[in-house]
């Protein structure tokens, strides 16, 4: 019963409950926070001031999110979005598997040859939602197929987001190994093991699009304010600054490693290039708080939120408190692992924030019971990555929501966080504890 109060456990349950009655995501987060530091023993004034000095650790994420919304709305203005939208639209006709496989490209190119993550969709899909209504297409299946496009690749390819997720793993499996343990983990290390992960996840997508999200579902056709009918698709002067950009933002994630550097390097291409008279600027900025400004809240909120768990010490007593529970069997083990992974992901939205939090037991855990190098790796990238997909508070689901509900008929709840959590969080945790016995 004790094991039940744990404030970890309280407060993703409450979040998930207060979430599933529709309670906005980001009240429900500082109402979840301040009971899981209750329950943890603090005072107001003390979850507070932790809650406050948390606020900095996604401090980046958010800044980037909003710089990118800002290129976003950018590449909505010079309408290249549009241009490609309408393309898209021309190109796949009434195929909706079409539609589909170009949306999940897409995706995928946005975690790590574009690393311009969710930023597109807002200003991509809504424009699309039109055809999805004459096909029909059950927007549960597509939210699964945008959201597979923003998690698998991180996980499996070293490259954008892929190379820094990686790079999260590797260093903190590092920092917490003994030297006499032999153990030294590097990137391809974790790529020869994680492609398990990816392919779990593909079952679970082609599950949902294929079976669970096959059957036709109507929609009403709401016609959107931002949404304007373009005849001419012929790139212009505008377009090829636009294009340029994104190419100038490929480059500097590359070589700099950071999203807000990345765009706003360009942002300047544009501006200095006047594809945006400098007139119209501020209005560019405007409308990038409000395509991202409440997921990028979201995300403050979650490092806060984060933070506050870890000054209750709720983790750590989590974690010691599941040592008894799995005497020495690695099945057990894997299982309480990935469990624990999944609640402390779910809470804090994001699988990137979560590898420190539980490298520093985990690690010593893992050798104690016997798991090899490998198996660790898979363990601890499968116990990140659970909860990013059906979280309320990721982005993995904020996304897809963000363009999918441009009409009001997306539920970010019942339409994006409970299929992506059945679809890829089962398939991922099935695989991880499966391969932890063999690796």
């Amino acid at each position: 019963m004790e094991n039940l109060l744990n404030p970890v456990i309280v407060a993703v349950v409450l979040l998930c409950v207060l979430c599933l009655l529709k309670i906005n995501v980001l009240l429900s987060m500082l109402v979840s926070l301040f009971v899981a530091g209750l329950v943890g023993g603090m005072s107001i004034g003390a979850i507070k001031d932790s809650m406050l000095a948390g606020l900095g650790g996604n401090g980046e994420t958010a800044l980037a999110y909003i710089l990118l919304g800002t290129l976003a709305a950018c590449l909505a203005t010079t309408g290249i979005t549009e241009i490609l939208s309408k393309k898209i639209a021309k190109a796949v006709g009434g195929n909706k598997w079409a539609l589909i496989i170009t949306l999940l490209i897409i995706a995928c190119l946005s975690q790590n040859l574009i690393p311009i993550h969710i930023a597109y969709i807002p200003i991509l899909v809504p424009p699309l939602l039109v055809l999805m209504n004459k096909m029909k297409l059950d927007r549960r299946g597509v939210a699964c197929t945008i959201a597979f496009g923003h998690k698998a690749p991180y996980i499996a390819i070293p490259f954008g987001f892929g190379l820094i997720f990686m790079g999260i793993i590797r260093d903190n499996i590092n920092a917490n190994v003994q030297e006499d343990w032999g153990w030294h983990v590097t990137i391809s290390d974790i790529t020869s093991v994680n492609w398990l992960l990816a392919v779990a996840m593909i079952i679970g997508l082609a599950i949902a699009v294929f079976i669970t999200y096959r059957k036709p579902r109507e929609y009403k056709d709401i016609a959107l304010e931002n949404v304007k009918e373009t005849g001419d698709l012929t790139l212009k002067y505008e377009h090829w600054v636009t294009i340029a950009a994104l190419i100038v933002v490929v480059i500097a994630q590359f070589i700099w490693q950071s999203l807000p550097v990345a765009a706003l390097a360009g942002l300047l291409v544009i501006f200095i290039f006047r594809a945006i008279k400098p007139t119209d600027i501020d209005a560019q900025f405007q409308e990038g708080v409000k395509l991202m400004g409440f997921i990028s809240f979201v995300m403050l909120v979650a490092g806060g939120f984060a933070q506050v768990l870890k000054d209750t010490g709720a983790v750590d007593e989590l974690v010691k408190s599941s040592i008894g529970l799995m005497g020495g069997n690695k099945i057990i083990a894997a299982t309480i692992i990935t469990l624990i992974g999944l609640l402390v992901t779910m809470g804090i939205g994001t699988s990137f924030g979560t590898v420190p939090v539980l490298a520093v037991l985990y690690v010593p855990l893992c050798h104690q019971i016997g798991f090899s190098p490998a198996a660790t790796i898979v363990l601890m990238s499968a116990a990140a990555a659970l909860g990013d997909a059906g979280s309320p508070a990721s982005d993995t689901t904020l996304g897809p929501t963000s363009g999918l509900n441009a009409d009001g008929q997306h539920d970010h709840i019942w339409d994006t966080c409970v299929p992506t959590f059945l679809h890829f969080n089962i398939p991922l945790m099935i695989a991880a504890i499966i391969a932890a016995q063999f690796l």
